[in-house]
């Protein structure tokens, strides 16, 4: 590395109270999967799915997914006579 591209990581380098308030104002979803296996004979699986956000963020989510689903339900339902 040149000390140019050290000049230019130290400028746009965050602190972790930054990173922390990015993620919890926008959300960050992990999701992962590990398998335990011998002779090819699967044993353990271990399935991880992680959610990081404040819940304003994950109810504002939450409430938009909501409301398509409600307007896609009553646009396929057809008109009662």
């Amino acid at each position: 590395m040149t000390s140019e591209d050290l000049e230019h990581f130290a400028e746009n380098e965050l602190s972790l109270l930054e990173t922390l308030d990015h993620v919890l104002t926008l959300g960050l979803v992990v999701a992962g999967e590990i398998t335990i296996s011998v002779a090819n004979i699967e044993l353990i699986f271990i399935g991880l799915n992680l959610l990081v956000g404040s819940t304003e963020t994950v109810y504002e989510v939450l409430g938009k997914r909501l409301q398509n689903l409600d307007q896609s339900d009553l646009s396929t339902q057809s008109p009662s006579r």
